[in-house]
């Protein structure tokens, strides 16, 4: 294969990753070509199991590829895996956090790691800890800390050295709206200087507010990849999702196919895309009467990220917990 001449500071082609062996293989990732361009959010939009976490430590060198190459920062991630750590920051879901250290005590031991001197080192750790919001909380061992405190603290930890690319894993799941909202924007801020930032996330309204190119993962795959909005258009008309009385089912399905494509749903609801939108409802509701079916709930929802991985997927990703 030849070698990767890019000035992106993430670049992957035909990465896969498999853990078992004989026949218990796993393709936990099963060739896939990603570019993430300087400056902007990437996010990788998949359901838990479908390879996001995995494809992100091949990238942190956590991991080595079975197969595929991979560059970060300009470096390859198996020829140069500590120049690579160097370059990056990176927030896990599972990172282990001492919980019997302060979180200045913890982002200072951080700034030794990275060979800071021991007054830039503070002086570094008090703009961090400000910067997140866990000023007034720096003293406190970190057991005492909830969950979005702690992922804060963990995005403080990430940045220590500067990197010029984030890598951020699920960093959200878990938290309370607030929470969410408020690490939301310290990526934005974080963007807008200047960084770098490939995040995963399973929760459609994250990848959609944040990224400014997605990647939808299903399978060690990658099924569509662009702008949400662009990925979103591609679908084309809403979609009607309607639910009916479990015995009512085969009716209701066949009396929606005579308005447009059935589309996936959640269990125990059937959905159909109008090309004419809110125009066809009433007809779709007077067919479903004068069948005799009578209708529990409806709703008209126009092209979303979860349609995208539908159509690309065959199921829908809300709920795929």
């Amino acid at each position: 294969m030849c070698n990767i001449v890019t000035t992106s500071p993430i670049v992957a082609r035909e990465l896969v990753r498999h853990f078992g062996t004989g026949d218990n293989i796993v393709k936990a990732v099963d060739g896939v070509d990603l570019e993430v361009h300087t400056g902007e959010i990437f996010g990788l939009l998949g359901p838990n199991g479908a390879g996001k976490s995995t494809i992100v430590r091949m990238l942190t060198t956590l991991l080595k590829p079975t197969s595929g190459t991979a560059h970060v920062a300009g470096f390859d991630v198996v020829k140069e895996a500590d120049k690579v750590r160097r370059s990056i920051g990176v927030a896990l879901q599972d990172a282990a956090i001492d919980p019997l250290m302060t979180g200045r005590e913890l982002l200072n031991l951080q700034a030794v790691l990275y060979g800071l001197s021991k007054s830039a080192g503070r002086a570094r750790g008090d703009e961090l800890l400000e910067r997140v919001g866990l000023t007034a909380a720096a003293e406190r061992r970190v057991g005492t800390y909830s969950g979005g405190m702690r992922r804060r603290l963990d995005l403080a930890l990430s940045l220590v050295h500067e990197p010029t690319v984030l890598f951020l894993d699920e960093p959200t799941t878990g938290l309370d709206p607030m929470s969410r909202l408020t690490l939301w924007e310290e990526v934005r801020r974080l963007n807008q200087a200047g960084t770098t930032v490939l995040l995963t996330t399973q929760y459609l309204e994250e990848a959609d507010q944040l990224a400014d190119r997605i990647a939808i993962v299903d399978h060690g795959r990658i099924v569509r990849a662009g702008v949400p909005r662009d990925l979103k258009a591609q679908v084309g008309s809403p979609t009607l999702f309607v639910n009916v009385d479990q015995s009512h089912v085969d009716g209701a399905r066949s009396t929606l196919a005579r308005f447009g494509e059935l589309r996936p749903s959640a269990e125990g609801t059937l959905g159909v895309g109008l090309s004419r939108g809110a125009e066809d409802v009433a007809a779709v509701v007077r067919a479903l009467d004068e069948a005799g079916i009578k209708v529990r709930h409806l709703e008209l929802n126009e092209p979303s990220l979860d349609d995208v991985f539908a159509e690309a997927t065959g199921h829908r990703l809300e709920g795929a917990q």
